[in-house]
């Protein structure tokens, strides 16, 4: 609770951005009834009820409903919200993207229909910040000598009070005058930039990541790290809370800060700024299929531990870790079940290169939900006439990178040979 002196100062506050003054303050904290009476009367008196019959403040304190009618009133109250709930979830998946899929397989037709769809999901859905951003002021620091490649922090402006850094890391043998293609590497949940870097298997980061990044710089890619901002526990979902009633969400964020970090890397004169693909894993990979899909300076999209029929996975009772039952409460996004799951932002990365890591003993979701998805990835690919540039690895393991035929895929997509 704020204190009395808080309370009152932001009602004045409100007060004044109003023509008409309209708040009124009641300090009752720790009051008798009768001053407690006086907050009732003056609702009822808003409401347009008379004084004069307005309740004994006594008796609407008096707890007098036995606690077994209440307990009933309350299942029945939550049982009703829970079939309201699942009956959206059964009719989402034939509501969504009923435009986007039928107009394949006439490619005009699809492109078109994707661009009205693109800005149906980031300005109605995500919510879109303006796009007048700051220039972007490069700051950089070394990173600590490594015997593969040459790193830089990095830390650029986006809007006020909003910046973007990462960590950038440059293959030793890079000639000058020479291009080279780019993978954004991102990490997941409450990850840093050095996370997908590290290369000490003693790390808890390693389990997860397996130093992916250092691996592709070895390799002779140009790597970026960027910093995502989902970490902090519960710090970052209040700022998803406090952006929702704006028509923001966290994501409006990240793809401001994507947005500017990519056009940044494009303009660098060592990077070649038609071959900048992009590889997360976990939030990452919830990052994988949102940012491509609305940025299409990424040409190519890897999607890591967490393609997923996510709509069930948002809003799903029948699954201990479907979310309602998680911790990971700034997951629902306004209206996305009748807008897009997986499938359709598959289908706005397209028909750019997309791909999909997943491991059997990965807990983020169920094997079949995952393929069932996947089909309807598979079938728009192929739809257009672009089949091979779909894939998905199945693996025998956990929440983690697997590298193999991603790697692959990075390597033939972005026309570069292993160094």
């Amino acid at each position: 609770t704020p204190w009395a002196a808080e309370a009152e100062a932001e009602v004045r506050r409100a007060n004044a951005l109003s023509a008409t003054p309209h708040v009124t303050f009641h300090d009752t904290a720790g009051a008798a009834l009768p001053r407690r009476r006086k907050t009732i009367d003056a609702f009822l008196i808003a409401l347009g009820i008379d004084d004069s019959v307005a309740p004994n403040a006594r008796a609407l304190a008096r707890a007098d409903i036995p606690a077994e009618v209440s307990d009933a009133r309350q299942e029945r109250l939550v049982r009703a919200w829970e079939e309201h709930t699942q009956s959206l979830f059964r009719i989402s998946d034939s509501t969504r993207g009923a435009k986007l899929w039928s107009s394949l397989p006439s490619a005009p037709e699809f492109l078109a229909a994707q661009q009205d769809f693109r800005r149906k999901l980031w300005e109605d859905v995500i919510g879109k910040l303006p796009t007048d951003y700051l220039p972007p002021n490069p700051r950089s620091r070394p990173l600590p000598p490594n015997a593969k490649w040459i790193g830089h922090e990095v830390m650029l402006d986006v809007l006020p009070d909003v910046f973007a850094w990462g960590w950038l890391l440059l293959p030793k043998d890079l000639k000058p005058g020479e291009r080279r293609p780019v993978v954004v590497c991102q990490h997941g949940l409450e990850g840093l930039p050095e996370d997908v870097v590290t290369e000490n298997r003693e790390q808890r980061a390693w389990r997860a990541y397996k130093g992916f990044a250092s691996e592709l710089a070895a390799r002779g890619f140009i790597v970026y790290a960027p910093h995502n901002p989902y970490r902090g526990k519960d710090a970052f979902r209040i700022l998803q809370r406090k952006a929702n009633p704006l028509g923001l969400s966290l994501f409006s964020f990240i793809l401001a800060q994507h947005d500017v970090t990519t056009r940044w890397l494009a303009a660098l004169p060592f990077v070649d700024p038609e071959r900048i693909g992009f590889y997360g894993l976990s939030y990452g990979g919830k990052t994988a299929m949102r940012v491509p899909a609305l940025l299409d300076r990424y040409c190519l999209s890897i999607c890591s531990a967490d393609f997923n029929e996510w709509i069930g996975k948002t809003v799903g009772i029948a699954w201990q870790n479907n979310y309602p039952f998680t911790g990971e409460w700034e997951m629902p996004e306004w209206n996305l079940g009748h807008v897009a799951g997986y499938a359709e932002m598959a289908m706005l990365i397209a028909p750019r290169p997309f791909m999909v890591e997943r491991g059997h003993d990965d807990g983020v979701a169920l094997d079949h939900w995952v393929g069932y998805e996947w089909a309807k990835v598979r079938r728009g690919y192929d739809k257009l006439r672009i089949g091979e540039h779909a894939e998905i690895e199945w693996f025998d393991g956990p929440h983690t990178i697997h590298g193999v035929g991603t790697y692959r895929f990075l390597h033939r997509h972005l026309s570069f040979t292993l160094r």
